[in-house]
């Protein structure tokens, strides 16, 4: 089927159009060469008694420009992506086996002792560590005194009797006055393994559970 169509000035031409026929590309490459050829057609079928002034011509090419810009700098931002994503991948399979700081609560008894931190959100005047038992069960408390904002660690000596590999949580309670302190638990962790998959490096734990490569605390 063919179709006729007009142009300014009253010029005609003729397009084909198959029926059933795949839609024109639209690559920026595509798009720029039919904007080129309707702008010098339509300066070649322009009223001469009303010509498109300079500024006209000027705006049109800038647009094509722009889209074609964008459309570049796109490819350019998911390409760098990648790489960044692979340079992490590379940087996580040097972890494996490391310990690392995270955030999480748990205690551990390993060779009679149990270690674990904490970032302080402001200083306090009194902070205790209180260890829980699996039940939620304060069956110890570790008094630290008074403490600056920032990162601290402690130790924790179980009773006797308690087994390696027994385990426990701890809660920090740190106090400035009456006005109590936001205190954040932090654990060290073993790195098992690292995934890739997606957009997102995660390391997977010797505990079990998974975090993204950005909640690292610190590096043991």
């Amino acid at each position: 089927m063919t179709t006729t169509t007009t142009g300014v000035g009253g010029t005609s031409g003729a397009s084909s159009t198959t029926a059933g026929a795949s839609p024109a590309t639209t690559s920026p490459q595509d798009a720029s060469d039919r904007f080129l050829k309707l702008l010098v057609t339509q300066m070649q079928n322009q009223d001469p008694l009303n010509p498109m002034d300079n500024a006209q011509v000027t705006s049109q090419m800038a647009q094509i420009n722009t889209v074609t810009g964008i459309d570049k700098l796109n490819q350019s931002v998911q390409s760098l992506g990648a790489q960044f994503v692979q340079m992490q991948a590379l940087q996580g399979a040097a972890l494996v086996g490391r310990t690392v700081l995270v955030e999480g609560n748990s205690l551990t008894v390993a060779k009679g002792t149990s270690s674990a931190g904490f970032d302080l959100s402001g200083k306090a005047d009194k902070v205790d560590v209180q260890v829980l038992s699996p039940s939620g069960e304060v069956v110890d408390t570790v008094h630290m005194g008074a403490l600056d904002e920032g990162r601290h660690g402690f130790e924790w000596t179980p009773p006797a009797g308690t087994s390696d590999g027994a385990s426990f949580t701890f809660k920090v309670v740190a106090t400035s006055g009456a006005a109590s302190i936001p205190a954040t638990p932090l654990v060290a962790q073993q790195v098992g393994a690292v995934n890739t998959s997606g957009d997102t490096l995660t390391l997977e734990l010797t505990d079990g559970t998974t975090i993204p490569y950005s909640q690292i605390k610190a590096f043991a």
